[in-house]
């Protein structure tokens, strides 16, 4: 399977997207998918999404322009459901 490229943004591109970073590239490793991630602000998803093959969040984002699947993980963040948000960023990038 080919690379995967992901975008993971929040609201500044700093602090809470690196913590989503480490815990999407330390599951996706485990599981033998191979990514490369870059971060983000929020407000630069309209401009960059739809060169990633998945976006992820640690907000609501909705753009009709954008074509890539975006998946919404704040349960990076606070724990709750974390498992359930990894497994579905797997699936997204094995599809």
């Amino acid at each position: 399977m080919a690379t995967k490229r992901v975008l993971i943004a929040c609201g500044n591109g700093v602090a809470t997207s690196t913590v989503a970073v480490s815990k999407v590239k330390d599951y996706c490793a485990a599981n033998g998918v191979s990514i490369n991630v870059t971060q983000c602000k929020m407000l630069e998803l309209h401009d960059k999404a739809n060169d990633y093959d998945l976006v992820v969040t640690s907000g609501k984002f909705k753009d009709p322009d954008i074509t890539t699947p975006c998946i919404m993980a704040i349960s990076l963040l606070t724990g709750i459901n974390e498992e359930a948000t990894l497994k579905k960023i797997l699936d997204a990038l094995q599809d």
